[in-house]
């Protein structure tokens, strides 16, 4: 995520914190002291910094979840509203992603609960508002710890409670129907927060618009992972391409970029290897800084992977998203480059199988009658990757 640095990292899963998490920080300790001076500030500081460990608690509780059925966690961002774990892949059967998704409140629950042992099992009154400055910093944070659990149950995407109604109705709906469901509950939820924002808090404005923008991402991540079942590597990479030698110069690529609608150019060395891919904005910084005479290879991006034509569509797109490339080359079996797969044309892919899903012979959710998947024109014979 950008704007975000790493701080940690555990069990091989990087902790990173966003810069607007640093903002609100100050702004909570500015808050603080203006109310109540210096000892109002330790304390409101204090207070957020064990609330973001709780937050950081219930993501490894997802990520020890996930674990155990074999997805890993690159890493978990600290925002202002909470922390964003990105898991590889989220688990496909529904009783896999129901663990999941009950790991992390159940840690908050277990904090919770811990907590209020600790405390000689009563909590003051005055712990159910948590701005409370008198109520205790333990009693505070055990009542925050219940919040977080009953925040992030509600059935909306992206909160857990989401992937919890997602798993339950996959169970009879099927992954993709499910998905589309609970998107829209989270949209209709992002839109109440946001109307409400508009005559109270207006944090509820900002914590409306990340639940609105997550719960479209994800239904367009499982939109583009149901489209690619069934689909090679070769049915949906760019075939028809320039490419760059490792002698060449930014200019050479700016040519390219003039004469052409690419935004990608691969690194291609004599043999047809991928060396590395340059992008637009790399060679618009490269020349900006470093003139039109700095050599390709210097700026591209490195350890591009390269997957086999035969290789399923889902499974290049997993290493496009994981690793946040800016493409997938596609080699013919002997290591030389024949495609590539970006964001970009698997974005135009994407309106192509909605075109023909509305049209005559299609049907929502199919593909038209004849038709072996949805890039491949209705009269087109078996593909090859050259």
């Amino acid at each position: 995520m950008t704007w975000s640095f790493p701080i940690v990292t555990l069990k091989g899963t990087v902790i990173r914190l966003h810069v607007t998490f640093l903002l609100f920080l100050a702004w909570i300790a500015a808050a603080h002291y203006a109310q109540g001076g210096m000892s109002a500030l330790v304390q409101g500081v204090a207070f957020t910094l064990l609330l973001f460990l709780s937050v950081v608690l219930h993501e490894f509780g997802h990520v020890l979840a996930a674990r155990r059925y074999g997805v890993q966690t690159p890493d978990i961002t600290l925002l202002p509203i909470g922390g964003v774990a990105r898991l590889e892949r989220i688990p496909e059967r529904p009783v896999e992603e129901l663990v999941v998704a009950l790991a992390g409140p159940a840690v908050n629950l277990v904090i919770a609960v811990v907590l209020f042992l600790v405390l000689g099992g009563t909590l003051p009154e005055q712990s159910l508002q948590m701005h409370a400055q008198d109520a205790g910093l333990l009693a505070r944070l055990a009542v925050a710890n219940l919040f977080l659990v009953l925040f992030n149950l509600v059935p909306a995407f992206p909160m857990d409670g989401g992937r919890v109604l997602r798993a339950l109705l996959a169970w009879r709906l099927g992954y993709g129907r499910a998905t589309q469901i609970a998107a829209s509950i989270g949209q209709g939820l992002a839109f109440a927060l946001g109307v409400l924002g508009l005559f109270g808090n207006p944090i509820l404005l900002f914590i409306g618009l990340f639940v609105w923008l997550g719960a479209a991402s994800e239904a367009h991540a499982v939109q583009i992972r149901e489209a690619s079942r069934g689909i090679i590597a070769a049915d949906a990479a760019v075939t028809q391409f320039e490419s760059l030698s490792p002698m060449s110069r930014v200019e050479d690529a700016v040519q390219c970029l003039i004469r052409t609608t690419q935004h990608e150019f691969p690194v291609v060395d004599g043999g047809g290897r991928l060396r590395g891919v340059l992008t637009r904005d790399a060679m618009i910084r490269a020349l900006r800084e470093g003139g039109p005479d700095t050599p390709v290879i210097e700026v591209m991006v490195r350890d591009i992977p390269m997957v086999n034509h035969r290789t399923s569509l889902a499974d290049a797109l997993r290493l496009l998203q994981e690793r946040q490339l800016p493409a997938v080359g596609v080699e013919d079996g002997g290591g030389r480059l024949v495609g590539l797969i970006t964001p970009e044309n698997v974005g135009e892919m994407m309106m192509v199988q909605a075109a023909r899903n509305a049209g005559p012979g299609g049907g929502p959710g199919g593909t038209p009658p004849g038709l072996r998947n949805p890039w491949r024109a209705p009269d087109a014979g078996p593909t090859s990757p050259a």
